[in-house]
């Protein structure tokens, strides 16, 4: 009689168990850059808050710029980068006020703290480009060609012009301060850049 033996055990951590370390880890990051500012922020003191080896760490993220912005796009982005109007206009406006309240909190002073870092560490500003803005970017220059497609929206229209001017008006604000980011000023630059969609 033939005795089956048993299959080889998996190598390697359960998945119960990685993603119990993913959440942890990036609940650590959350929380310590409530309590302490990008530049001292380490994937040191990630690892021991999380309860986790370093080689997790850089299992999964390679520098702590990857690390902290994937921290963003799972637990902050989605709360306001979904909006649910139907019109352009109206998609626009929602993003433009989304982004004001997070701004205007948690979200928006980390923001700083990567673009100022990214000034001297290329790696986060590639990081940054590619993992954040970029794809943000793409999502509403993507909306505006599909509202010219419609005829929506003059044809000689340039899309990236138009996201530069909105978003690139709330980001300057963000780092240079020059005026408060608050509702009225959204609602005021939504209805100047209108003239630029002439809708």
């Amino acid at each position: 009689m033939d005795v089956k033996t048993a299959p080889p055990a998996r190598l390697g951590r359960p998945r119960a168990l990685s993603a119990d370390s993913h959440e942890a880890i990036l609940t650590a990051v959350y929380d310590l850059l409530q309590e302490m500012t990008l530049r001292e922020l380490t994937m040191e003191k990630v690892a021991k808050r999380a309860g986790v080896g370093k080689p997790t760490l850089y299992r999964w993220w390679k520098t702590k710029a990857a690390l902290v912005i994937a921290m963003f796009n799972e637990r902050i982005v989605p709360t306001f980068d979904a909006p649910d109007a139907t019109t352009l206009e109206g998609s626009i406006s929602q993003k433009v006020d989304r982004l004001i309240t997070a701004f205007n909190g948690f979200f928006g002073k980390v923001i700083s703290e990567i673009i100022a870092e990214a000034q001297s560490d290329p790696d986060v500003l590639v990081e940054f480009n590619e993992h954040y803005i970029l794809p943000r970017r793409a999502s509403t220059v993507n909306d505006i060609i599909s509202a010219q497609k419609q005829g929506l929206v003059p044809a000689h229209v340039d899309p990236e012009l138009v996201v530069d001017a909105i978003f690139g008006s709330l980001y300057f604000n963000l780092l240079l301060k020059i005026k408060p980011l608050t509702a009225e000023y959204g609602a005021h630059l939504i209805d100047n850049c209108k003239k630029l969609l002439e809708i």
